[in-house]
């Protein structure tokens, strides 16, 4: 150990995709694709909440908060997972490393806690519908929202500071982004320490949105179930579907990456689970509130209309 230079690894390479390197033309042309659809059903969403005035709500507030916060979270890891796909070894620097760590982790989190806003937003239009404009004021949203892009800072600044005052022996990264437990992996010392605080901070910033989602829900359930109308109880039911979906794949697919014991997947199956929830699970959102959402299906009939 006394003969390494400690602070000599200042770049890093991803080793990304090669193992499936006979695959990787079809990956790239895969993954281009799904990254479009991602890129337009999410600035369609902001388009037409923006431009629709029957969309002026909190729940399509955060709805479009959420899409532009999924389409910046892509941008951090996409683009360059597209270019190693095309040309492998190409090098990013510690700094660039950290960057890149930074804002995946601010974003995801942030991701995690606007689901929570929209949770919350549902049990006040269900359970309180009198109070819902009061409850629910623009004050209250954007302090939700500013809440959850804090949450999000603070906890990166938090990771990102405990991972790189690290010294690194290793340069070559196992997968094809810097997240944080293939970069622990290239430290020279014990890094025990950073995987408690690793395991703390996800703990947090998913049991505790799940928890307040579940008794959010728990709370709507009860309410919808005392409805007498049949249609009634649809029509409730109806404006949570949506959402109960993207949160169910969104959070389920965090805790399995950052919950499970360590080293209990291959690499193989660890970028399997990193490309679901960094295209498959942004591509979802748009998805799902296109398709099985009413008011964004008629507000999208209608800018259609208004363009024939």
């Amino acid at each position: 150990m006394q003969g390494h230079n400690l602070t000599e690894v200042t770049q890093f390479v991803f080793l990304g995709f090669s193992r499936f390197r006979e695959h990787q033309t079809i990956l790239f042309v895969v993954f281009l694709i799904l990254y479009t659809f991602t890129l337009a059903g999410n600035a369609i969403i902001v388009t037409v909440v923006c431009t629709d005035r029957h969309l002026h709500t909190p729940m399509y507030v955060f709805l479009s908060v959420l899409a532009g916060s999924e389409t910046a979270y892509t941008l951090v890891t996409i683009p360059r997972m597209l270019s190693g796909l095309l040309a492998q070894n190409q090098p990013i620097s510690s700094a660039s490393c950290a960057t890149q760590m930074f804002f995946f982790i601010a974003l995801a989190i942030n991701n995690c806690f606007l689901l929570t806003a929209m949770g919350y937003d549902r049990y006040v239009a269900i359970c309180d519908p009198l109070r819902y404009t009061v409850v629910m004021s623009k004050r209250v949203c954007v302090q939700l929202m500013c809440g959850a892009s804090g949450i999000g800072l603070a906890m990166a600044v938090v990771q990102v500071t405990s991972i790189f005052t690290l010294p690194f022996c290793h340069r070559v990264i196992g997968h094809f982004f810097c997240d944080i437990l293939p970069v622990l992996k290239l430290s020279c010392i014990d890094t025990t320490v950073n995987e408690i605080i690793n395991f703390v901070v996800s703990s947090f910033v998913i049991l505790v949105p799940v928890g307040l989602v579940f008794v959010s829900y728990v709370l709507i359930i009860s309410t919808i179930l005392r409805i007498r109308s049949a249609q009634g109880r649809k029509k409730a039911f109806a404006t949570c579907a949506s959402h109960l979906t993207v949160v169910i794949v969104h959070y389920g697919c965090a805790s399995i990456a950052y919950l499970k014991p360590k080293s209990e997947n291959s690499i193989e199956q660890d970028l399997l689970l990193s490309v679901t929830y960094t295209i498959i699970t942004p591509l979802l959102n748009p998805v799902v509130y296109s398709l099985r959402n009413k008011e964004v299906k008629d507000a999208l009939c209608r800018a259609v209309g208004r363009n024939i």
